[in-house]
C-alpha cells in the first residue's frame, strides 16, 4: 500500500500519513502552552516546521510515523497519533497529541486504538509503549484505557534526556486479547 492511499478510519476519525499541508494546524498545536506542557514545550513556527518534516521523513524512510488525525465529518485536522520509534527511544511507542479544543471527546483513545491495531498487524510490533510525563494524568488515563500498565521510569534520548518520563506498555499478546474481548 502506498503512503498516498494509506488511511485508517474509525467511527469519527480519519488517520493518514502526515502531509506538508498539515503545517498550519500542526504549528497552532505546537504553540499551545497547555497542549505542549508535557511534550517538551511549545515550538516556534520554524521548529514546528522541522518537527513536521521529521514526521514526513520518517514516513518515507521507515514506512511509519505518527498519523495526522482528522475529524471524518468536518475534515478538520485535530492532532497526531501513531507509531514512533526514533533511535534511542525506549521502545516502540504509539503516541498521541491532540488540539485542546477536542480534549475529553475520546479521540486519543479512538485514534490510538486504530494506530495500535495497525502497528501490530502491519509493522509486527510485539511491544507497544507510551512515554508519559508523570504529571500528565490525562495521557495516563488514555494509556490505561488502551490496556497499558505502568512499567516504571524511563529515559528519552537527547535533547530530552533530563525530562521525567514513565513507561506505560503492553505486549502484542495483551493487546490482541484485549481487542478480542472488546469485539466479542
Amino acid at each position: 500500500m502506498s503512503l498516498e492511499s494509506l488511511r485508517l478510519e474509525t467511527p469519527r476519525l480519519l488517520l493518514r500519513p502526515t502531509q506538508a499541508a498539515d503545517l498550519g494546524p500542526w504549528t497552532v498545536l505546537m504553540q499551545d502552552e497547555e497542549t505542549c506542557r508535557y511534550i517538551g514545550g511549545t515550538q516556534a513556527p520554524s521548529m514546528a516546521w522541522r518537527t513536521l518534516m521529521t514526521m514526513l521523513g520518517a514516513w518515507h524512510a521507515q514506512g511509519f510515523a505518527m498519523f495526522s488525525v482528522l475529524e471524518r465529518d468536518s475534515g478538520r485536522w485535530v492532532g497526531r497519533c501513531g507509531p514512533w520509534c526514533p533511535p534511542g527511544w525506549p521502545g516502540t511507542e504509539v503516541g498521541y497529541t491532540f488540539s485542546r479544543d477536542v480534549w475529553g471527546r475520546g479521540y486519543a483513545t479512538e485514534a490510538a486504538t486504530a494506530a495500535t491495531d495497525w502497528a501490530v498487524a502491519t509493522l509486527g510490533w510485539t511491544e507497544i509503549i507510551q512515554t508519559i510525563d508523570p504529571g500528565n494524568i490525562g495521557s495516563q488515563k488514555v494509556a490505561a484505557k488502551l490496556g497499558a500498565t505502568l512499567r516504571g521510569p524511563g529515559r528519552l534520548p537527547a535533547p530530552h534526556e533530563h525530562a521525567p518520563v514513565q513507561i506505560w506498555g503492553q505486549t502484542r499478546e495483551q493487546w490482541l486479547r484485549r481487542r478480542a474481548g472488546a469485539v466479542a
